[in-house]
């Protein structure tokens, strides 16, 4: 696939393209003018005795010192190399890359001021596969994603660290080399167009919102498997009383989980005294209100993505009618609220996840089934120590879920005395996304064992995932080596292995 980049804002399937399949990108030639337009205007502020911030002064705090002609390239090197102060732990190439992408999206709106040369070299690196190495800490989220930035505009000098297309690290210039692209030497203004954007923090919204798009579905195929399992009463799902409380999501997620249980004798067979069920607890009866908050969280989200994707974000930026203006754009607060918006439904969602995964375990709740699924009782734990597992994951999740966006710590003399720590709302959700895919895998794995234990049949929809993973774990049976038996779910949830094989089979799930 190859994504054109121009003045229109790239959708986030595109950024995604971009990020994870490592698409092209290609300039559109219209936009391409327009960058070369507007950047006379930068040209000609360029010697205008009169300062004019981002091109012939300092920055930040340093906004009223005047820079002389011959000192303005200089003054862009200095602004990269002193702002591409990174530490910790490398970023996710994926990450780099919408990051990436999206800058280049906003420098070919015409709006930043920099030369056509900047941004074909920007697109080259690209499509070249070299990535910056960029540290987990350095941005707090205004102005923008300031350091990430700086490490990938580092990169278009020929300075810096990067990975090659095959994940070597080496030097920028060696890298440039190698693709034949020649290093840029940045003009007035173009230092501070190449950083000043929250794409970092976007870049990781708009991939994140794919990835909890298919944990909601997973949960909901989750929520139905353990509905076997335990042999609930799915009669809450019904349609109609999903409509007495009519949020968008939790009509989906109930409608999810009553096509997943369409033909089961364990849910919809016949019931003995022993098995008839009046309610079930929480953890299940309420799923759907659980889940489908999550997604109507995830719709909001993906609102103020549309919105950011669609952002000409810069300080100081060009107008329409090339005025060079100061603004407060590059804050990250819509963003970083977002992203701590989602932290909490992640663990939200994972909390209740794990509740059902215990009431398997526990054979005072999970109606006929031995104590931990175990196959020889005393003799074998079964499944206990995978229930920590996932406990342990969503008390961290609890404390991700502790919002960034509401700490701020002054910097730049003060200049900068209010920031958005969006950065580091993007990055604890990263995190929260991982323990979700593993909370999720450990209740699928204990649902299916339960599943299998049982004499009754699961769902015609069902039926081939039970198989799936107890195939991948071996399901009942003596206690075995328990870690690479949640891994192998946990690849099943996280390659979309699980989804795809309802798909497969024409079983289609909103």
């Amino acid at each position: 696939m190859t994504v054109t980049v121009g003045i229109s804002p790239l959708s986030p399937v595109e950024l995604i393209e971009v990020a994870r399949h490592d698409a092209k990108v290609k300039l559109d030639a219209s936009s391409l003018a327009a960058v070369a337009s507007t950047r006379e205007a930068i040209d000609a502020l360029a010697n205008d005795p009169e300062p004019h911030y981002g091109i012939s002064t300092g920055f930040g705090a340093l906004a009223t010192q005047f820079i002389a002609l011959d000192m303005r390239v200089q003054l862009q090197k200095s602004l990269v190399r002193s702002h591409a102060a990174g530490s910790g732990a490398e970023v996710e190439r994926e990450v780099v890359r919408g990051l990436m992408a999206q800058r280049l999206s906003t420098l070919m709106t015409a709006r930043t001021g920099v030369r056509p040369i900047v941004v074909e070299t920007y697109a080259a690196v690209l499509n070249a596969g070299i990535t910056p190495i960029v540290h987990e800490y350095g941005s707090l989220g205004c102005s923008g994603d300031l350091s990430p930035l700086a490490h990938c505009a580092l990169a278009l000098m020929g300075e810096g660290t990067v990975r090659d297309s095959a994940g070597i690290a080496m030097s920028g210039g060696e890298a440039l080399a190698a693709a034949g692209i020649e290093p840029v030497e940045l003009r007035e203004k173009e230092g501070l167009a190449l950083i000043n954007g929250t794409d970092g923090m976007t870049a990781m919204l708009v991939l994140a919102l794919d990835d909890i798009r298919h944990l909601l579905t997973v949960a909901d195929i989750s929520v139905a498997l353990t509905y076997e399992g335990l042999r609930g009463n799915a009669s809450v799902m019904a349609d109609d009383l999903q409509a007495l409380r009519p949020h968008p999501g939790q009509r989906t997620s109930a409608a999810n989980i009553r096509k997943l249980l369409d033909g089961s004798e364990l849910v919809h067979g016949e019931r003995t005294a022993e098995t008839v069920r009046v309610q079930d607890a929480y953890s299940l009866r309420c799923s759907p209100q659980v889940h489908g908050a999550a997604r109507d969280t995830v719709d909001h989200a993906t609102r103020v993505a549309g919105y950011e994707l669609s952002s000409a974000i810069d300080n100081p930026v060009v107008t329409a009618d090339y005025r060079v203006e100061s603004n407060g754009n590059f804050h990250g607060a819509p963003v970083g609220y977002a992203l701590d918006f989602l932290a909490i439904a992640v663990a939200d969602v994972a909390s209740m996840s794990e509740r059902r995964t215990d009431r398997f375990l526990d054979r005072a709740r999970n109606f006929g089934l031995p104590p931990f699924l175990a196959h020889e009782v005393g003799v074998d734990s079964g499944l206990m120590i995978a229930q920590y597992t996932a406990a342990g994951i969503v008390s961290e999740l609890k404390r991700l879920a502790n919002p960034a966006s509401v700490d701020s710590i002054p910097s730049s003399a003060m200049q900068e005395d209010h920031v958005s720590m969006g950065w580091a709302a993007g990055r604890k959700l990263r995190k929260a996304i991982d323990g979700l895919t593993r909370v999720l895998a450990i209740e699928i794995l204990t649902a299916s064992r339960a599943v299998a234990i049982r004499s009754e049949a699961a769902s015609p929809a069902l039926r081939p995932i039970v198989d799936l993973v107890n195939s991948a774990t071996g399901g009942p049976g003596p206690d075995r080596f328990m870690s690479p038996e949640i891994d192998a779910v946990v690849q099943l949830v996280a390659t979309r292995t699980i989804t795809q094989s309802l798909e497969s089979r024409s079983v289609t799930l909103t």
